[in-house]
């Protein structure tokens, strides 16, 4: 929890000025999502499916819940549109005039709430027709006038109501910088990435112009954790987002803006010694979803010294660990302490998080696991 308060409070810094929404999928814990919550600095959440969305604004979490992605969930949908408050306090994500029709046909404007709408703007960089990029495959909303077009749709369209737009800058986040592409190739990836960032930035700025000039919105949100120092400076930005640099996992240990301390952990027992140099844990196989490749998998981290097998790596039921002295070092029982690559992901395979301060346990407070909740 120290280091959480500490990349809690550099978030805030970093953020300029600009209230930040926080990334549920990165925490998946409400306990945490509350604390955030009641700090300066954090408005609202942007969950990562409807579901989610509604039941942290019906248990009282948040009362401005942004869905990230488009919903094809007609459950909830259904709970949304019979629920007036709910509706009053959930946005949907829409990118396709399709995603309005889906709605109607679960429950037909007459017979339903208003509904609150984001559109996404595409923030990937393209060349060659596409065939080349950075950035994450997300919305099809990327010139001025696909923007423009669909949001006279939605105003057009009775039962729901344009409130705001979203530009997730995943470029800074890709995982080419961590994959197996070779040294030249990221290289020029990189230089690539300093140029299309100013090009996006005057892209995304002419977008929001044009919509603000046919509706009023309430928010424009921008960034991630990757690009949310920069992001922060554009004027037409309202609020944005982050929520993996909170709990510092292996994957933000290559960002540059933002550089948080390590807070989330998991722990395996040793259970096993082949060998000398060589100790085994039970479990350990808690592969990050993206690209596959070693950089996936989960890192020891304490005690200092061990690695993964490049022959078994992290394994479904036990992971082997090479590190000379210090695997030799460690007794039948031992904790080895591993570090995630991706913020939120752990929580899936455990049902709390201890929370600790300096060496003191503070709390137990239930994942969305331990709650019995698995939204995907």
């Amino acid at each position: 929890m120290d280091a959480w308060d500490a990349n809690s409070d550099d978030l805030v810094r970093h953020a300029a000025g600009r209230p930040i929404r926080v990334v549920t999928a990165a925490i998946r814990n409400r306990a945490l999502l509350r604390d955030l919550l009641g700090r300066d600095g954090y408005r609202g959440v942007l969950s990562f499916t409807l579901a989610e969305a509604i039941w942290l604004a019906g248990t009282g979490i948040s009362d401005d819940a942004l869905v990230a992605y488009p919903s094809a969930d007609r459950r909830a949908i259904s709970r949304l549109t019979s629920d007036e408050h709910l509706a009053g306090r959930v946005t949907l994500m829409v990118d396709d005039i399709a995603h309005l029709d889906l709605v109607d046909a679960v429950a037909p404007p007459e017979a339903r709430a208003e509904l609150r709408v984001c559109l996404d703007l595409d923030s990937s960089w393209q060349a060659l027709r596409g065939r080349w990029r950075l950035g994450y495959r997300r919305s099809p909303l990327r010139a001025v006038d696909d923007v423009t077009r669909l949001a006279r749709a939605v105003m057009s369209r009775p039962g729901f109501r344009l409130v705001g737009l979203m530009a997730y800058n995943s470029q800074p986040a890709v995982d080419l910088w961590r994959t197996r592409h070779g040294r030249i190739r990221r290289a020029l990836a990189r230089r690539v990435l300093r140029r299309s960032m100013g090009r996006l930035a005057e892209r995304q700025a002419a977008v929001v112009e044009a919509v603000r000039a046919i509706t009023d919105l309430e928010f424009v949100n921008a960034g991630g954790t990757a690009s949310m120092a920069a992001t922060a400076q554009h004027s037409w930005v309202t609020e944005v987002s982050a929520g993996s640099a909170l709990l510092g996992p292996a994957s933000t240990d290559d960002l540059t803006d933002v550089q948080p301390r390590p807070a989330a952990f998991f722990a395996a027992p040793v259970v096993r010694r082949p060998g000398p140099g060589v100790v085994t844990v039970a479990g350990g196989g808690y592969v990050a979803s993206g690209t596959a490749g070693a950089h996936q998998l989960p890192l020891p981290w304490l005690p200092e010294g061990l690695r993964l097998s490049r022959d078994e790596g992290a394994g479904q039921t036990q992971t082997p660990l090479l590190g000379g002295a210090t695997a030799d070092s460690l007794a039948i029982g031992d904790l080895v302490w591993f570090r995630h690559v991706k913020a939120g992901e752990m929580a899936e395979r455990f049902d709390n998080y201890h929370l600790v301060r300096g060496e003191r346990l503070v709390d137990t407070t239930p994942t969305y696991r331990g709650d019995g909740k698995a939204f995907l």
